[in-house]
């Protein structure tokens, strides 16, 4: 017993220590410690920048927390972008936009004809399908491309882009919005068919004219 009373007033002895403590009051403030050394940086900074501002370190703690708010504001920004891209990507690797051999024995013109004909019923979804089935067969008859119903989206931009760079990447962007429209969820409303199909057209047009040079 009087061993152990011992003990435990030793241990009392070792807390109440000035090294304990110093060592205890370092590593509870250490983010105070970096929080004073980045405010006292930050104002050196500004006193350098602005000479005639007296209150450069008192003005450094709200920049300061201005700083870190931006900064994760763009972290979360970039996680953001990187995240969406990568669900993109993934989505044009794996999605086939050619379901029935029904599909595939169907003219560009008759898919722009079909798009026109949902367009016109309201059903914007089904227009974007055969709009962009439209464009696929297009390059596919130009023998830009060669489409099968096993290939991918991102199939069909690997070879495009041997063809033209700046078609597959604007035929890259289509293929994204129709592939979340058909594998989504995504119902597409009038103003965003319109948008689509006006890229679409677009991109048809300038193929048209390269081909009548």
């Amino acid at each position: 017993m009087l061993n152990a009373n011992k003990s435990k007033d030793e241990l009392q002895d070792i807390l109440k220590g000035k090294e304990y403590q110093i060592y205890y009051d370092d590593h509870r403030s250490i983010i105070l410690i970096w929080w004073e050394k980045a405010k006292e940086w930050l104002g050196e900074q500004l006193a350098k920048l602005f000479p005639s501002i007296e209150t450069a370190s008192g003005a450094a703690a709200p920049i300061l927390i201005t700083l870190i708010i931006v900064v994760i504001a763009l972290l979360g920004w970039i996680m953001f972008l990187l995240i969406r891209i990568r669900k993109r990507n993934r989505m044009m690797r794996v999605q086939k936009p050619l379901h029935s051999m029904k599909e595939m024995n169907w003219s560009s013109q008759k898919h722009l004809s079909e798009a026109d004909r949902q367009e016109a019923l309201g059903e914007y979804t089904l227009s974007t399908r055969h709009m962009f089935l439209a464009l696929l067969f297009y390059f596919h008859e130009k023998e830009w491309l060669e489409a099968r119903i096993w290939k991918t989206n991102w199939d069909y931009y690997d070879e495009l882009r041997k063809v033209n760079q700046l078609w597959a990447d604007q035929f890259y962007h289509l293929a994204y919005f129709f592939d979340e429209a058909t594998y989504g969820e995504h119902t597409v409303e009038k103003e965003q068919y319109i948008q689509f199909r006006s890229e679409a057209n677009k991109l048809l047009g300038e193929t048209d004219k390269l081909l009548d040079r």
